[in-house]
């Protein structure tokens, strides 16, 4: 039986990505690392956790070269959120915070509000708030 599911993320420097995701607003569970090579991140309701490598220590278990951001991406994350003003106010913290908006908030097929961007280590992320009233059938 499936139980449950988590991302794994290598980063540059644990410590500067715990300190820019807690100015997200996002969480840390100690249980699943607390340390300079990793941090488990509590993502939502469900409490999924994306999990913070060093890069040295994802390479161990992941037996291929990390992708380079600057270059590609490997995975967009897409985090929801409870309205269009939080993805407004989100959107907001993450240049203060350290990182990049390249894709400003906006609306997208009549249902769906958000906006992306780069964490320091290049990785993507939506946020979004979606109208599941106006969602087509």
């Amino acid at each position: 039986m499936i139980k449950d599911i988590w991302l794994n993320l290598p980063v540059k420097d644990v410590n500067r990505s715990r300190e820019f995701f807690t100015k997200l607003g996002f969480s840390f569970d100690v249980k699943y690392g607390n340390t300079k090579i990793s941090a488990g991140m509590v993502v939502g309701e469900k409490k999924s956790i994306v999990m913070l490598f060093e890069e040295s220590v994802f390479k161990t278990f992941a037996h291929h070269n990390i992708v380079n951001t600057k270059e590609a991406t490997e995975v967009l994350i897409s985090v929801e959120l409870s309205s269009p003003e939080e993805v407004d106010q989100m959107a907001k913290k993450v240049p203060d915070a350290g990182g990049r908006v390249f894709t400003k908030p906006g609306g997208s097929q009549g249902w769906l509000y958000g906006f992306a961007f780069a964490d320091p280590d290049g990785h993507h992320w939506n946020m979004l708030y979606m109208d599941m009233a106006k969602m087509p059938k």
